[in-house]
This record gives C-alpha cells, sequence and structure tokens, in this order.
C-alpha cells in the first residue's frame, strides 16, 4: 500500500511519511509537480497527499491528473478560492498547515478505507465558475484564523452539492453574504438567488410572500401573485430568520423541503418547483426546538449542512487582514493603513456587531482623516481609550444632572430618562432589532420590549 506525498517543504514531507509508516503504509516523496506525475506515471498509489503550493506549479493542476486515487489536498494558503476549488477538482480532504496531527492521522485512515463513499468524488467542473470565488463579495470573507479554515472547506461542500444548508451565526457575521457566495459557485449559478427575510412580515402576509396566493385569496388580492419559492425556481431560495417562521407556516414548509410541492394561498393546486433551499438564522434552532418553537422534522430536514459563522470576536487575528480589505474597497484612491495603535485597539473591542460593525467603524475613519494613515483619534469614540471617553462621559453626565435637578425632576424621573436613553443607543447599536440586543444582552426579549414600550421608543 503506497502513498505519494507531493510537498516541497522536506522536513514537513518526513513528518507526514512518518504518519504514513505508522498507518502501514509505504510513503513515496516528490517535492515538485514534476516528480509527481513521474511515479504517477509509474505506480498507482492507494492515496495522495498533495500541496498546493509547489515550486514548478500548482497543485491544483495536479489533482486533475489523480482520476480515482483519493486525495488530501494540503496548503499553507488556507483561502476560499482554494477551498472551492480543490473540492470541484475531487479533492477528498483538504487541510490547512499548520497540520493537525491526529486529524491528519484520522482523515488518511479515511483515504486509505475509501472514505465514506468508498471511493474518490468525481470532479464537478460545473458546479463552480472558472473564475472560480473572485467577486468584491467573496473577497469579505477574508481569514486565516482556524475557525475561518473550517468556514471555508464547509463552504467548498455546500458549493459542491444541491442539499439545504443551514447558516447560523450572531448577527453581522455575513450570512447572507455566504448565501450568495455559495449560490454563485454551485449549478445553479445561472438561476435566481432570492431572499425572504421571515422575522420582518406578520404571519399571514409572510406565508403570501413565501408561497403566492391566488386571485381573490383575500381582500385586496385583485390578481394571482407568485410567491419567493416560485420566483426562486431553478435557483436558490434563503430564508433568512428562519427561526422567526411560525409553527403553522412551518408544517407547509415543511412539506414542501420533502416533497418539492406547495398551495398557493387560496388555491386547490399542489404545485412542484425545483429550488435549493438555505437557511439562516442567529439563534440556536436545537434550543428553539427544545423549547417548542420550532420543528423538529423541519430542523434536521435544513441541517443537512450547516455552516455556523463565527464573531470577529473569535477570530480577531484576521483583523488585519479585515481592514487592508476595507480600506483598499471604501477609499481605493487613498491607499490607507492603520497604525499600530489604531489596529491595537480594534483588536481590544468586543465587536457585538462583527464585521458589520468594522466596516461602519474603518469607513467613519476614512471620513475623518485626511492622510493615508489611521490614528486612534480617527475611530470612532467608542473605540477610543477608556480614559478619555470616559472623563467625557462623566462630565456629560454632571451637567445633565445638573440641569435635570434645577428642573424639579424626581429621582424616579432621572432613572426613567437614563434607562430609556440607553435603551435607545443600545437598539441603534444592533439596527434597532429587539431580538438582536435581548441576545446580546442575555436580556427576556418581553422584558426589553416592556422597557422600550414605556420609554416611548418607536417600534421600527
Amino acid at each position: 500500500m503506497k502513498i505519494l506525498i507531493v510537498e516541497d517543504q522536506h522536513a514537513l514531507a518526513d513528518a507526514l511519511g512518518e504518519v504514513c509508516r505508522q498507518l502501514g503504509a509505504e510513503p513515496v516523496l516528490a517535492a515538485s509537480g514534476a516528480t509527481a506525475k513521474q511515479h504517477l506515471a509509474a505506480t498507482n498509489f492507494h492515496a495522495v497527499i498533495l500541496d498546493i503550493g509547489l515550486p514548478d506549479m500548482n497543485g491544483l493542476e495536479l489533482l486533475e491528473r489523480l482520476g480515482d486515487t483519493p486525495a488530501l489536498v494540503i496548503t499553507a494558503h488556507g483561502t476560499l478560492d482554494n477551498a472551492v476549488a480543490a473540492k470541484r477538482l475531487g479533492a477528498t480532504a483538504y487541510m490547512v498547515k499548520p497540520l493537525d496531527l491526529p486529524q491528519l492521522r484520522e482523515t488518511l485512515q479515511q483515504l486509505l478505507a475509501g472514505g465514506a463513499s468508498g471511493t474518490r468524488p468525481a470532479a464537478n467542473l460545473s458546479a463552480v465558475a472558472p473564475a472560480a470565488v473572485t467577486t468584491a463579495e467573496s473577497s469579505l470573507l477574508i481569514g486565516a484564523s482556524p475557525a475561518m479554515q473550517r468556514v471555508f472547506v464547509e463552504i467548498a461542500h455546500a458549493c459542491s452539492s444541491d442539499v439545504p444548508v443551514l447558516l447560523t451565526g450572531p448577527t453581522g457575521t455575513g450570512k447572507t453574504l455566504v448565501a450568495r457566495v455559495i449560490h454563485n459557485n454551485s449549478a445553479r449559478r445561472n438561476g435566481p438567488f432570492v431572499s425572504l427575510h421571515c422575522s420582518a412580515l406578520p404571519e399571514t402576509l409572510l406565508e403570501s410572500e413565501l408561497f403566492g396566493h391566488e386571485k381573490n385569496a383575500f381582500t385586496g388580492a385583485a390578481a394571482m401573485r407568485p410567491g419567493h419559492i416560485e420566483r426562486a425556481a431553478g435557483g436558490t431560495l434563503l430564508l433568512d430568520e428562519i427561526a422567526d417562521i411560525p409553527l403553522a407556516i412551518q408544517a407547509k414548509l415543511l412539506r414542501f423541503v420533502e416533497e418539492r410541492t406547495f398551495v398557493r394561498v387560496g388555491g386547490r393546486e399542489d404545485l412542484r418547483v425545483e429550488v435549493r433551499l438555505m437557511a439562516a438564522t442567529n439563534k440556536d434552532l436545537s434550543a428553539e426546538v427544545a423549547a417548542g418553537r420550532f420543528r423538529q422534522d423541519l430542523y434536521f430536514r435544513l441541517r443537512v449542512l450547516e455552516i455556523e459563522l463565527p464573531p470577529l470576536s473569535a477570530r480577531k487575528e484576521d483583523l488585519p487582514a479585515l481592514c487592508a480589505f476595507f480600506l483598499g474597497s471604501l477609499a481605493p484612491q487613498r491607499k490607507a493603513e492603520m497604525s499600530a495603535d489604531a489596529l491595537a485597539l480594534l483588536a481590544a473591542h468586543a465587536w457585538p456587531g462583527n464585521v458589520r460593525e468594522l466596516r461602519n467603524a474603518l469607513e467613519h475613519a476614512l471620513a475623518v482623516s485626511t492622510g493615508r494613515v489611521i490614528l486612534p483619534q480617527h475611530l470612532p469614540r467608542h473605540l477610543r481609550p477608556a480614559s478619555a471617553a470616559s472623563d467625557k462621559f462623566h462630565a456629560a453626565l454632571a451637567n445633565w444632572l445638573d440641569a435635570r435637578l434645577r428642573s424639579g425632576a424626581t429621582y424616579k424621573e432621572i432613572a426613567a430618562d437614563l434607562d430609556a436613553a440607553v435603551l435607545k443607543h443600545l437598539l441603534a447599536r444592533f439596527e434597532n432589532s429587539p431580538t438582536a440586543l435581548a441576545r446580546a444582552l442575555q436580556m427576556n426579549r418581553a422584558t426589553l420590549l416592556k422597557k422600550r414600550k414605556a420609554a416611548g421608543l418607536p417600534s421600527a
């Protein structure tokens, strides 16, 4: 049993060879693509470990020549492009350096045993456009952190299949963006991409928007209107904030997921549509199932593939790359860059708004600065050193309290005004979403809504 190791770093190649020997396989080393081709022409291998960054060629070119031989692709440059391209060309597995040896050993065991399917996946050249992932949208999915490397691999799996995908993660992490990337690099890329925000509509309107309605189905239905499912025919339908769909509509959605048939509101005819379904949520759906707010059968049908997007706070090592991208895209002529002090302030922030908040902060910095270098004073106030901000806050609070006391306000009135002001600013930080704010503060949503009503704040 022989394994071809195509790796130009001699120390790593030797380490990989030792792992192969521990598994009872004979390693054959090749430090270049040309040498690997010679070995492949002369010997039948049970598996191939292939580095993408070879000195004489891109390892992905060699991947196309492997036929049915199981292949583990490794790379020091774990980009979304590489992950999607490797999966498209039939890679059995994909890992990013530095390699985790226990995971490597387990992956090799699966390759030698034939993996889950017993054969190497067929190359799916039609599943991804020739340019692979090159759009500005996909460039936002930047990251060398382990958390993002995992996400890239999961996106690659989703691009090469047509099964339902569940996208989870906090608000602002890019769930809709990931859905678009998957659609644009799937076999359905020439079909429509349709998105429906489920939490923004009341139950009656949501059902009509999702399934469509017949003429005279309800007051004001002057004509038949197709729903989002029909509009997405041949393409992809993303149901955003899927956890907020009422149980009655969940039952109808389950039927569509399982049978691909549905009935318009006010109709009798079963309609069939071929569409790929994706769902996104910032809630823990398993907890929603346990609480009886979400159907367990629908949850399992939607979670064939699950991609959990990490919060920015869990991948702060990606901040320099993200800043460079945003600065370059927001003001390409400025050639702006972050100072070390400004970058340190960004690293110290908790980022409750995630990547979306980072983009807004950098847009603010570009608007108030004139030179190329972004300094701490160019960042939004809430990101600057706490001491200066705290001093200004306490001074402003003292002036406000003096004015309120002179007006004869009671303690209850002052406390109520402060509570309302805090709630107003917090809601603004979370795009006026009580659900997102309650989740971030670990607060009961009903209590928050009562406070909002008592403060006289608008609902939207």
